[in-house]
């Protein structure tokens, strides 16, 4: 979920940044639940607070929802679902444009409100928007896509076909990282297909989830069809459970971490519930001796600092061929000094810096320093950083450099999710895929090579569901986004994205008269 950033857009970006921060200086907020076309409360009339994680201020309170607030939410789009699933896929593709057409009028609205939630700079809040309602524009066009078979009979006497039907209400649970992004991939998909959806957002980011409900109410979407129930951290387990185990959900979309992932396939297993999970990843990034070292900069740069390395296809283990281990170290040095700037940019709108966020809450910041300073305790090379940023704020991190990383370390091992990048020499191609398919995970790598034989030996040996091939930036609508092994199971976006939410009907037509 990078996108590679020119020159151009950098500057389009910072100007972006300027503007809305003027025209957004006192945001209102959402601050109430939106269930069968109203914003309600919780039944106990209990809030929690969502803060801003650059400086800690509390920027509204939202309901703390238990179950018998969902169940209600879930009712409604158990209901809502008798009529859209019957509404023909024509319409519900000119609702789901509308909706797109509304989010791209409001993309400084948006691009706000995760800046303030999420601690995203507003050049980077804003290309999420982009990217996300890109989704929506994707699956407006995919609604009338929903293809079945015709097959051939064996007999004269029957005609046999193949239709695609929606699976009933989708439960759509996201994470943090991209509050707008991983709602419009999955509701996106599940309306398109004919599906209602009851959306819990994580409890860090709730309020885009909030506008997006607005907007989708907005743009015509009748009501029932989108509900977004808020629920703070003590009532996760037992809200995500009921998502999972109420009879009226058909599916259950989930993006989050490994463990979690876990627990809500559990809970699916009791109904033999349709479930799609895109969990943790622990992407390689190999670089060879023969690489375009310009190239695989960029592509570092582009893949492992999005959202300060807060995403899921964030490159992590970074695996170097021993004749330019120190070459590509130096050069993602001195980029790094170049490109990156921790912390608010107080320059020029022309400037063409990334802006480095805070981490998302104090339980990330203390994950990020114990795996870094587990590496250092344990040897590891400190090129650069390796520390808190307390002088920013709290959750900021120094953009980190280690080299010299050993399997006994845990960044060689686990999922950083932070701006930290472990750098691990290898001296053959055997070597470097015995190392990156060592991992439970297998969501996305990537690799950098001129050797045409080369690119294609490794890109089928590597047990990732997205491989990026010289390019540090590979999700789009158009492609299938998911992994394999513990990294999840379906595919979000393309074409297939509609089949985690349809179910496949065969049906026989028998005693046909013969000629």
């Amino acid at each position: 979920m990078t996108l590679v950033r020119s020159a151009k857009l950098f500057q389009i970006e910072r100007q972006l940044q300027w503007s809305c921060t003027r025209a957004m200086s006192t945001p209102t907020f959402p601050s109430k639940c939106f269930v069968d076309g109203k914003w309600v409360s919780a039944s106990s009339g209990k809030t929690f607070p969502v803060h801003n994680p650059a400086n800690g201020q509390v920027l509204t309170n939202v309901p703390s929802m238990v179950n018998t607030d969902v169940e209600k939410a879930i009712s409604a789009a158990s209901s809502a679902f008798q009529t859209w699933k019957t509404t023909p896929a024509k319409d519900r593709s000119i609702l789901l444009r509308k909706w797109y057409d509304l989010i791209n009028k409001k993309v400084d609205l948006f691009a706000n409100l995760i800046h303030l939630e999420a601690g995203k700079s507003v050049a980077e809040a804003k290309t999420e928007v982009v990217y996300g309602n890109s989704f929506l524009e994707w699956f407006s066009e995919e609604a009338r896509r929903a293809y079945g078979d015709v097959l051939c009979s064996p007999t004269n006497t029957k005609r046999l076909m193949h239709i695609r039907q929606p699976a009933g209400v989708a439960a759509v649970i996201t994470p943090w990282n991209f509050p707008l992004a991983m709602i419009t991939r999955k509701a996106g998909a599940a309306l398109a297909a004919g599906c209602t959806c009851v959306v819990k957002p994580a409890e860090d980011t709730p309020l885009t989830a909030l506008a997006l409900a607005e907007c989708a109410a907005e743009a015509g979407i009748p009501k029932g069809v989108i509900n977004v129930v808020t629920a703070e951290r003590s009532n996760a387990g037992p809200v995500g459970q009921l998502l999972c185990q109420s009879p009226l959900v058909s599916v259950v979309t989930f993006t989050g971490s490994t463990n979690v992932g876990k627990i809500l396939y559990r809970h699916c297993a009791e109904g033999i519930k349709k479930i799609s999970l895109e969990l943790g990843g622990n992407a390689p990034f190999i670089v060879f001796n023969s690489a375009d070292m310009d190239a695989a900069t960029r592509g570092a740069i582009a893949s492992k600092f999005r959202n300060c390395g807060q995403t899921c296809v964030s490159a992590n283990r970074f695996l170097l061929q021993d004749s330019i281990h120190d070459k590509f170290v130096e050069k993602l040095n001195e980029a790094m000094d170049a490109c990156l700037h921790l912390g608010p940019v107080q320059k020029t709108s022309s400037d063409t810096t990334q802006e480095l966020g805070p981490l998302i809450n104090e339980a990330q910041l203390k994950k990020v320093d114990h795996m870094v300073q587990d590496a250092i305790k344990k040897g590891a090379k400190v090129v650069r950083g390796g520390k808190r940023a307390t002088h920013l704020g709290e959750l900021y991190y120094e953009p980190t450099i280690l080299a010299d990383i050993t399997p006994d370390m845990l960044c060689y091992n686990e999922e950083i999710f932070g701006p930290v990048v472990s750098c691990i020499r290898f001296k053959t191609e055997e070597e470097v895929l015995r190392i990156a398919n060592s991992s439970e995970s297998g969501l996305a790598g990537y690799f950098f090579s001129q050797d045409l034989s080369q690119i294609f030996r490794v890109a089928e040996a590597l047990e990732v569901g997205m491989v990026g091939i010289n390019e540090g930036a590979i999700s789009t609508p158009e492609a299938a986004f998911g992994g394999v092994k513990q990294s999840g199971l379906g595919r979000e976006g393309s074409y297939h994205g509609l089949e985690e939410f349809m179910e496949w009907k065969y049906m026989c037509f028998g005693n046909l008269q013969s000629s």
